[in-house]
């Protein structure tokens, strides 16, 4: 994971270049995440976001707790968030707009600062946090608009070190040109929600939690499949980028359908059934333009989140893995979240019987191998939906 002296700079200039072609805003906080630490060769770090003024938790990566468990990622969806004042680490960095290196935050309680370190993620994940950098994310306007934290810097011996100087130069430096990258990743989600609350004014039951969910079940799900298919890491992460932005657009063809049948209180006839099924075509007619890989797999997803491994869904009654791997991921996705969650129209399912309906109904409406993967990442699965509730819970 280290990176020279003589290649940083070209590092950064090839990282900036990366950071212009990532669509989607967790993609760009992993990237951006991973690569300060690759630059600094810290063994972990996290990112907090600045939303009505307190910083939220945004994302996290620790590679001693990830070798103990590879395919558990419920960290990144904690949630939680700080005060901007001068008790906490992050706190102070945004308040002041200046990063600061700590070289042991547990002998800050002898020194004459205002701030201290909470030990309560270490408790819990059995970890310790002994070396820590924090820098603000400024924008060009002057604006924090969040704080990164690197923490345990490493040497070649694998032992935790003090940040250097140049540690927090290059840092201070990548930060710096990544947050406007942060700006614009904000800005492409907030703009797919407003497409999403438009659909909500049509339908109650595209809301903005439920696509955030629906979202991210399919980028673990993917993750997870990809390790075992043994997919490359760029192929990986290249992908993840534009899936959970494709996967929040599934439904998006229901704006074409009208609201007699949207918002129809009781079970639809055959007729109307038959008129519901068409929103399938009519969002992947949105983007059959197909110019970016992005318009691609949107298509896709529109178009085959309905189909079933047995060949008994709509609209084209695909069967097995003619079905693509995407439609089958958020064909999952969107069944559990729409059975697990409560609507105006419906009382939510008890867990257990979510869980058994889904392995009923392995290698019939599901891919028997998402299903098992699902599972197996049921942890991870539960903490999403806990980050991302209904605005009712």
């Amino acid at each position: 994971m280290t990176i020279k002296s003589e290649n940083k700079l070209h590092e950064l200039l090839r990282i900036n270049d990366e950071l212009n072609h990532i669509k989607d805003i967790d993609s760009l906080l992993d990237t951006i995440l991973y690569e300060t630490r690759r630059l600094t060769n810290a063994d972990a770090g996290s990112i907090f976001l600045l939303e009505e003024d307190r910083l939220n938790f945004s994302y996290v990566q620790n590679d001693t707790l990830k070798k103990e468990n590879p395919h558990n990622n419920k960290e990144i969806y904690s949630n939680f968030s700080i005060s901007i004042d001068e008790q906490s680490i992050a706190g102070y960095v945004a308040l002041k707009g200046k990063s600061l290196a700590i070289d042991n935050v547990h002998e800050l309680s002898g020194r004459d600062v205002p701030y201290s370190f909470n030990c309560s993620f270490d408790e819990i994940a059995g970890y310790r946090t002994t070396s820590m950098l924090t820098i603000p994310l400024i924008t060009t306007r002057g604006a924090v608009i969040g704080v990164m934290q690197i923490i345990n810097a490493m040497n070649e011996k694998g032992e935790v070190i003090p940040f250097s100087d140049s540690d927090e130069s290059y840092s201070t430096f990548f930060a710096a040109n990544a947050t406007s990258a942060i700006e614009k990743g904000k800005m492409t989600r907030e703009m797919i929600l407003r497409m999403i609350k438009m659909a909500e004014l049509r339908d109650p039951k595209e809301t903005g939690a439920h696509v955030n969910r629906v979202g991210a079940y399919s980028i673990e799900i993917f993750q997870r499949w990809a390790h075992i298919h043994r997919w490359k890491f760029d192929q990986i992460k290249k992908y993840k980028d534009i899936l959970r932005i494709a996967a929040m657009l599934h439904d998006v063809g229901k704006v074409a359908i009208s609201d007699t049948i949207l918002k129809k209180p009781a079970r639809l006839d055959e007729q109307e059934f038959k008129i519901m099924k068409t929103h399938a075509y009519q969002g992947a007619k949105l983007f059959k333009g197909n110019v970016s890989d992005l318009d691609d797999l949107c298509y896709e997803i529109a178009y085959s989140h309905h189909e079933k491994w047995n060949g008994q869904g709509y609209p084209r009654k695909l069967r097995g893995e003619a079905i693509p791997l995407a439609g089958r991921i958020v064909a999952l996705a969107d069944v559990y979240d729409a059975l697990i969650s409560a609507r105006v129209y419906k009382d939510a399912w008890r867990e257990e019987d979510v869980l058994a309906l889904l392995k009923e109904e392995a290698g019939h409406h599901f891919d028997p191998e998402l299903v098992s993967i699902f599972l197996e990442i049921y942890d991870v699965i539960k903490a999403i939906r806990k980050k991302y509730p209904d605005q009712h819970q």
